[in-house]
């Protein structure tokens, strides 16, 4: 039997595939697509970042993608380049768009990606339409914000093993993720905050198991603040501002050993030269397990009590003093019973002088006190014992490094030799006359306490 014409005898034959995607319409200029690869999305994942990865699946730049949507704005930049913790809202077309180069159901993206329904805001009224098409084509669009800055809540990166397991990928995830469950109990790793100023995406915490343990314990927390009414998450808030206020002035704890130990150790052992840049950036895991200490201790009727007898038992109003019944348990409860010692612990200079006082934990101390008085606002102002003012709130690593960054450039372009021990100068003498925290000496004879001097400021505020 003769073969077929135009083809050879014994040749192979193989079917011409059509284009895919077919169902992609209006597709931009360029080679043609190739087969649609699935990437699964990861709980949690920015819509942005489950985009770059679909981009890294086909050996892509995430740029590559973009002209498959008409957007708004452009992608948020910092004067280190695009930030990490960027967000993409699409329309439906473009939730449509995105689920096909995905290789994944929509219903899929709606259940992993928070953001993922969130529809740009339409056209500004007399704006031109985009490349000759009507606002209400239906042709697939997005708008670019600040994740961070959204309602779904902060965003870290996600633990890259964990995803290397799950999709096969060794790709960078950035997530929506609480500051309470930043551990990956798995790996032991604390995943930082994305969109920071630095490229570390999380630090080590196998010499730190008091982090993991903390994280563990936070769940018994929250459940004991829903009972009592309260949101965890304001819970968690307050006590954070308290401990972070306590973290400004731990250098002037002359017996303090806990954090410094933990802090040289999330920093890999020794946090060296680099010393105020790592306190920055590892704040927040070396300071997890009081703030859920914290937590717990406020929400505890017993600890309750203590603030209603050092405030007077409803007779005459006692102020609140470091040598109270509740600060001397609390001293307790964080392993550090000589903050109540006010002789031997450093007057700091806050409120009523004791070194556990805090603008925020005395807001709430106040509120609780004011309850159990029955005193009425009608706003229900001074009330709220889990109210955080905005100047309590902690500056964030993001602003403390742009002020560490922008206190070397000074330094450098006056001349200064302050390079010799970089991040190490801050005001310090000005504000206490003297150079103490001897206990952040390091084995190798690096004696911080006589950097101290020279202390940068950040921020006009005592953040190190």
């Amino acid at each position: 039997m003769s073969p077929a014409p135009g083809r050879r005898s014994g040749a192979r034959h193989i079917p011409i595939r059509p284009p895919v995607p077919a169902a992609l319409p209006n597709r931009p200029s360029g080679p043609r697509w190739p087969a649609v690869l699935r990437v699964a999305p990861v709980a949690g994942e920015t819509t942005w970042s489950y985009l770059s990865r679909i981009a890294g699946r086909y050996g892509m730049e995430p740029a590559a993608l973009l002209p498959w949507w008409t957007w708004t704005g452009s992608r948020p930049r910092d004067d280190l380049g695009p930030r990490d913790d960027a967000e993409i809202l699409l329309n439906p077309a473009g939730q449509q768009r995105l689920a096909q180069l995905g290789g994944v159901s929509e219903r899929a993206l709606v259940q992993a990606l928070p953001a993922f329904t969130g529809e740009p805001l339409p056209p500004a009224p007399g704006s031109p339409a985009l490349r000759g098409e009507a606002a209400d084509s239906g042709r697939p669009a997005g708008r670019w914000k600040v994740a961070s800055a959204g309602e779904h809540g902060p965003v870290a990166y996600g633990c890259a093993l964990c995803t290397a397991v799950r999709s096969g990928q060794d790709s960078v995830v950035v997530r929506y993720v609480a500051p309470w469950q930043r551990v990956c109990a798995r790996h032991q790793r604390w995943m930082l905050t994305a969109g920071d100023r630095h490229r570390h995406h999380h630090l080590y915490l196998r010499a730190a198991p008091e982090v993991a343990a903390a994280q563990r314990a936070w769940p018994k927390v929250a459940r004991t603040a829903a009972a009592a009414g309260a949101d965890p998450g304001r819970v968690f808030a307050l006590s954070h501002a308290v401990v972070c206020a306590w973290w400004e002035h731990a250098l002037e704890w002359e017996q303090e050993q806990i954090w410094p130990v933990r802090l040289h150790a999330l920093a890999g052992g020794d946090a060296g030269p680099r010393f105020w840049w790592w306190r920055i950036v590892a704040r927040d895991a070396v300071v997890f397990p009081e703030t859920v200490a914290l937590a717990a201790v406020l929400l505890d009727p017993g600890m309750q009590e203590r603030i209603w007898d050092d405030h007077g038992r409803g007779g005459p109003v006692h102020p609140f003093r470091p040598d109270g019944a509740f600060f001397r348990e609390l001293a307790v409860r964080l392993g550090r019973p000589w903050l109540a010692n006010t002789g031997q612990a450093p007057q700091t200079g806050l409120v009523l002088g004791g070194p556990l006082h805090a603008g925020p934990l005395l807001d709430c101390m106040g509120a609780f006190t004011r309850i159990r008085r029955g005193q009425q606002h009608p706003n229900g102002y001074g009330l709220d014992p889990w109210w955080l003012r905005a100047d309590h709130r902690p500056a964030s690593a993001r602003v403390q490094l742009r002020a560490l960054a922008e206190q070397a450039g000074a330094a450098r372009g006056s001349g200064s030799n302050g390079g010799g021990a970089p991040m190490v100068r801050r005001l310090y003498r000005d504000r206490h006359g003297r150079a103490a925290m001897v206990s952040y000496r390091r084995g190798d004879g690096f004696d911080l306490g006589s950097q101290l001097a020279t202390r940068p400021r950040v921020a006009g505020r005592a953040s190190y």
